[in-house]
């Protein structure tokens, strides 16, 4: 009986395989060097995905592009949310004098106002 080979290459699909006991196992290695947080809404937006578009997850993730893909959303999230806070703030009137006037009224408004616009994202970004 002859050897077998310790890694192979499939010209069919353009892979590598590598010799694990009896069987080859493809070579895969992750591609991506992004060192980015996926931070709270990308796992939320993955989590999502998990639960209604599993396709596409696998897609990602089989691409190598699902990192990418939702640190990607976690920083358009983040940023949408920002402006969507200082746009309800200048809008309500919540400024530094409120602040200096009331604090307990300044974290009333703005806890309100930080759950308002995490509310807008989760429905305009996250679960989509």
């Amino acid at each position: 009986m002859s050897e077998l080979k310790l890694r192979v290459h499939d010209n069919t699909n353009g892979l590598d395989y590598v010799l694990a006991g009896d069987y080859y196992i493809p070579a895969i290695e992750l591609l991506d060097n992004d060192s980015r947080p996926i931070g709270k809404w990308g796992r939320m937006h993955r989590a999502y995905l998990e639960e209604t578009n599993q396709s596409m997850l696998n897609h990602l993730i089989l691409t190598g592009k699902l990192y990418t893909y939702l640190a990607d959303i976690n920083e358009q999230a983040q940023e949408r949310c920002q402006l969507i806070i200082r746009q309800m703030t200048r809008a309500e009137g919540v400024d530094k004098d409120l602040k200096r006037r009331s604090q307990w009224e300044w974290i009333q408004a703005m806890s309100s106002i930080v759950s308002r616009a995490e509310e807008i994202i989760r429905n305009e970004m996250i679960y989509v």
